[in-house]
């Protein structure tokens, strides 16, 4: 696996944000769009592949860890403006989530 220094690392802004609202992409069967609240930074909508394992309405009011400088990607016709950070093994995806619920756009660490 290839190294990377520091400063690679601390260019990514790592956000949590709220799902305020979900919904399945038009014709697909891997994309779920998010309206994900960023508190001051505003909401964004963010597009991720991991409706084979997750519904919508698993992911409303729910808070999750974005990166939220990343260049926007249009998918299906809808633009993405982040991306959400899950592990995934097997079994499928495993979402992070804070151990409390924070204000939105806390930046992690």
């Amino acid at each position: 696996m290839p190294e990377i220094q520091y400063e690679d690392f601390a260019k990514l802004d790592i956000r949590i944000g709220t799902v305020i609202a979900a919904e399945l992409v038009p014709e697909t069967d891997k994309l779920i769009k998010c309206t994900v609240d960023f508190g001051e930074m505003g909401t964004r909508t963010i597009i991720s592949g991991i409706a084979q394992w997750k519904k919508p309405e698993e992911l409303v009011g729910r808070q999750f860890p974005y990166i939220v400088n990343l260049a926007p990607r249009i998918l299906r016709g809808v633009e993405s403006q982040g991306m959400l950070l899950a592990a995934s093994d097997e079994s499928g995806v495993a979402l992070l989530s804070t151990e409390r619920n924070v204000p939105e756009g806390t930046k992690l660490r």
